[in-house]
């Protein structure tokens, strides 16, 4: 299927950039676009949790500090004394 679409410039140079950088076609661009927002919809409409939306980033950064979750705040403020 062919689509025709209309977009604001700031858009286009923007994927001029992404065009140049990856060597991707503008209609990968596109196809990868509607695939994200067509998968990411369908997991709204069958109830999934933002949580289960992000399952990919989760877990991902390890910062080395055990109680980070539960003593974030003096963690925090424990390193802006330190600056």
């Amino acid at each position: 299927m062919q689509m025709t679409i209309r977009m604001p410039d700031e858009y286009k140079s923007r994927i001029e950039e992404i065009v140049n950088k990856t060597g991707l076609k503008k209609s990968d661009i596109a196809r990868i676009a509607v695939k994200n927002f067509l998968e990411s919809f369908e997991a709204r409409e069958q109830g999934e949790s933002p949580a289960a939306e992000a399952k990919d980033l989760i877990g991902v950064v390890d910062s080395s500090i055990p109680d980070l979750g539960t003593n974030h705040r003096r963690h925090l403020l424990n390193k802006i004394k330190r600056q």
